[in-house]
């Protein structure tokens, strides 16, 4: 048997192309407080032209890096807004080219993660079980609980990502380490190639 695994590489996903994204922000902050053996990178999604089938025999450079970019990783985790009760239209675009072509899914069996952060009440929650649906078809080994639906304040965040509110940076905590625990279970029955 090999040498346990050192550190999990994330791919991370941020639904807004907002350059004053809270999502950002939000992810900024999982990254502070997530255990030392998750590795984070940003997948970007804003150069991504519009999916088309038409590009299935000849993918675009910037489709053919977010594919690589997915395989790079041992799991992906979404943070996004929530768009007209749903998700983004750029986070949409981006699962459709990395889904494609038929055959070459790119989420089929990697771990998932889905968080979102929004100035409402109900912080994103619609807008997840939107995503949730179309991981599921994408076939994304998704951590269904715990939940996060964050409302985002100024007095909870700095936009370097510290957590200024210590229950929320608790919560983030204990989410992100969760995420960490399904990462490893899922690799443990579904290794990365």
């Amino acid at each position: 048997m090999g040498e346990p695994r050192k550190t999990y590489k994330v791919g991370y996903f941020v639904g807004s192309l907002s350059s004053t994204s809270i999502n950002r922000i939000l992810s900024r902050s999982l990254i502070r407080l997530a255990p030392p053996d998750l590795e984070f990178t940003e997948i970007p999604i804003g150069d991504l032209p519009l999916y088309s089938q038409d590009y299935d025999t000849d993918y675009p450079p910037e489709a053919r890096a977010l594919k690589e970019a997915i395989a790079g990783s041992d799991a992906v985790l979404f943070v996004t807004p929530e768009y007209n009760r749903s998700i983004p239209g750029a986070l949409k675009n981006a699962i459709d080219w990395a889904s494609r072509p038929w055959g070459q899914n790119s989420f089929h069996h990697i771990p998932a993660g889905v968080i979102g952060a929004s100035i409402g009440a109900i912080g994103t929650a619609v807008g997840q079980q939107s995503l949730r649906a179309v991981l599921s078809f994408c076939n994304a080994r998704q951590m269904t609980a715990p939940e996060a639906y964050i409302q985002y304040t100024p007095e909870r965040f700095r936009d370097d990502g510290e957590v200024i509110d210590e229950s929320t940076a608790n919560f983030l905590k204990d989410w992100v380490t969760e995420f960490r625990d399904h990462v490893v279970r899922v690799l443990t029955v579904l290794p990365r190639p």
